[in-house]
């Protein structure tokens, strides 16, 4: 038997001990009677539920949690896709805009190439979450954490108040959109890749 085993071994002993111990301890018509919700299942309701299927609670808590969902009605979509795909759809647009304005970065035009491409997948993720595809979604939480990610860094090199003020901007914006995108996400669903769409 290895170290593990036996440590395994030993922790269930002593939980058995000690849940013969409480028992008892108190009578059981003495004993009083948890006080539960209908809807909301105890931790041991899950615990022997996750047991006789062979999986962990947090994989019984999430399926309970999904169930709870609403589903999307055909052709709907959560308001904060809605406003993703504005926001999207805006970047695209003000990317490409502004490259035939002639705007220049670090006193150079940036190539096609360097504008079209991430034109392109904004006006790609923009259509993606009109129709509230869950790639989309998916596709600007990523954006989303990709710009926290480097606003941070850029916060954290800010030499002024002024230098820290759009970082922080940025953290609020796509910080905010990423949260309210998760339920969406959550509520879209992915696919079924059986299913034609």
């Amino acid at each position: 038997m290895s170290n593990r085993d036996r440590k395994r071994a030993e922790r269930r002993k002593r939980k058995q001990r000690s849940g013969a111990e409480r028992g008892a301890a108190v009578p059981a018509e003495q004993a009083p009677a948890p006080q539960k919700s209908r809807d909301e299942p105890t931790i041991s309701d899950i615990a022997a539920e996750a047991e006789a299927r062979g999986v962990s609670r947090s994989e019984i808590r999430n399926e309970r949690a999904r169930a709870a969902l609403d589903p999307l009605a055909e052709g709907a979509r959560p308001r904060a896709v809605s406003a993703g795909a504005v926001v999207s759809l805006a970047i695209a647009l003000v990317t490409v805009g502004a490259w035939l304005a002639g705007a220049e970065v670090d006193g150079e035009r940036p190539n096609a190439i360097q504008v079209f491409a991430p034109a392109i997948l904004f006006g790609v993720m923009a259509w993606g979450m009109w129709r509230a595809r869950y790639w989309a979604v998916l596709g600007f939480q990523a954006v989303m954490a990709i710009l926290m990610v480097g606003s941070f860094l850029t916060l954290i090199a800010a030499t002024s108040l002024i230098g820290a003020l759009t970082p922080i901007l940025v953290l609020v914006v796509a910080g905010t959109f990423f949260w309210f995108l998760v339920k969406s996400l959550a509520r879209i669903q992915m696919p079924d890749r059986h299913l034609p769409r």
